[in-house]
């Protein structure tokens, strides 16, 4: 009976420990992580380098999310999104979410640094830094940039997946980094409109608290405008070819279509429906440069 009983309770812990990861977003990190790392090989790379690279990099923003979890507990119990989250609900001990993630983040840089090279490690751990110490700590309680300036911690999967398969950095990975740069703040924006109250509640400068709704709805625009232009800049470099100018072509329209009704007509849009969009958008982006390196070679 004993053994029974305490098997829903481990259930709940592991549950609780992974909600704090915030698996959703390291998903979307992964998925930037592997065509990066295609287009660097001319095809599909070493099967045992892409899995490494990817335990790595899902341990380090595991490990980040959960320090971020952290540290903004205080914050989380105010809004109505996040109160319900394994810190403010008590059910992690705080230490033990700092020692937690603490310990995700040196393990993603030994494992990188085994196993796959230490320029691969490096990057990691400057983006778990960056996230860390930059975004949480410095700039999201304090600036209205914090979400444009630590977006580029989330940027940095790409310059990784291409390290790990060449040991350095060249244009294309620069030019991915730029494209994760430049869709965060449309992409985040579109969900901070839906959400300013709670920032409002919680003392958060989100763009649409500390400039208003017809300010962010503008610069989502202005974005989104320099994202569909940066995107195109790839083929630019010989690494992919014209799938990925196709797609990225296409999407960037429709993005910029989106970002512009949201600006010209915003009761007629949900800024919800541009934030879905965003996350196919980018999705799509990243798999037709695997499918360009699939299919042309």
């Amino acid at each position: 009976m004993t053994a029974l009983a305490g098997a829903p309770r481990l259930s709940a812990i592991v549950r609780d420990y992974v909600a704090i990861t915030k698996p959703r977003i390291i998903l979307m990190l992964l998925i930037t992580t592997v065509p990066a790392m295609a287009v660097a090989a001319g095809g599909w790379p070493s099967t045992a380098l892409v899995i490494a690279t990817l335990v790595g990099g899902a341990a380090s923003a595991a490990g980040a999310n959960a320090v971020n979890c952290w540290y903004d507990r205080d914050i989380d119990a105010l809004m109505r999104r996040t109160r319900t989250r394994p810190l403010p609900r008590g059910a992690i001990a705080p230490r033990h979410a700092l020692l937690f993630g603490a310990a995700l983040g040196a393990g993603a840089f030994a494992l990188l640094w085994a196993a796959v090279n230490p320029l691969a490690a490096g990057l990691t751990a400057g983006a778990f830094l960056f996230y860390v110490f930059v975004y949480t700590i410095w700039l999201k309680r304090r600036s209205v940039q914090n979400i444009v300036i630590g977006g580029a911690a989330g940027a940095v999967p790409p310059l990784v997946g291409w390290a790990a398969v060449t040991g350095g950095i060249a244009w294309p990975p620069l030019i991915m980094f730029a494209i994760i740069f430049f869709w965060t703040p449309p992409h985040f924006y579109a969900l901070s409109l839906r959400l300013a109250d709670d920032y409002r509640e919680a003392g958060v400068p989100m763009l649409p608290v500390a400039a208003g709704e017809a300010e962010t709805r503008r610069q989502i625009l202005a974005y989104t405008l320099v994202l569909a232009a940066v995107s195109l800049l790839l083929p630019l470099t010989g690494a992919v070819g014209w799938l990925y100018a196709a797609a990225a072509g296409a999407g960037g329209l429709g993005f910029a279509a989106l970002a512009f009704r949201l600006w010209r007509w915003p009761d007629a849009i949900s800024p919800m429906r541009l934030y879905l969009f965003s996350l196919v958008y980018l999705a799509a982006l990243f798999l037709a440069m695997a499918l360009d390196m699939a299919i042309l070679g």
